[in-house]
């Protein structure tokens, strides 16, 4: 009973938008909680089974995912825009809630747990299944930058043994 009763004082402290969305979509634990008090075991072990599967999935389906309507054959946009997926993160962080929302890229910490499953930073490039970046001279610039700054460098003994060979006579490395 304890529980309850911090629950409704935590709902009367918390913004009116995040009290209209828990109103419309109450959290999973908030309601194993009320329907494990409210129901009454009866039934066989078959029974128990469908109701322990019923109480692990929600009465809703999650407002910041896309659905598959199956009557229509075609997929339904998500309730809430990533904009307000945002906005109701950031409201549900500040007041401490935010383990209560469904799945969403939005909450903290989330870009950081994929990035992480990705393999850290990634590398664009010529991976299966990727297209090479860039123009051609785009992609082969550096290495002319490199070999031309080596060349410079090179460039004083190239002088001095172009004037020893008598200006091109046995010259063998012509610079480009």
């Amino acid at each position: 009973m304890a529980s309850t009763k911090q629950h409704i004082n935590l709902a009367k402290s918390l913004h009116p938008r995040l009290m209209r969305f828990f109103q419309k979509f109450p959290p999973p634990s908030l309601l194993q909680g009320t329907a494990a008090a409210s129901s009454t075991p009866t039934a066989a072990a078959p029974t128990e089974s469908t109701a322990a599967a019923e109480q692990q999935q929600p009465a809703y389906h999650n407002p910041f995912q896309p659905r598959f309507n199956t009557i229509t054959g075609r997929w339904q946009g998500p309730a809430f825009s990533l904009r307000r997926q945002a906005d109701l993160c950031k409201l549900a962080a500040k007041h401490g809630v935010e383990e209560l929302l469904p799945y969403s890229k939005k909450k903290s910490g989330e870009r950081a747990r994929r990035r992480e499953e990705q393999g850290g930073l990634r590398v664009k490039g010529t991976g299966v299944g990727q297209k090479v970046k860039g123009k051609l001279w785009e992609r082969g610039l550096k290495g002319k930058l490199e070999e031309r700054r080596q060349a410079m460098l090179q460039m004083p003994e190239m002088i001095q043994t172009w004037k020893q060979r008598g200006h091109g006579r046995g010259w063998k490395k012509w610079p480009k």
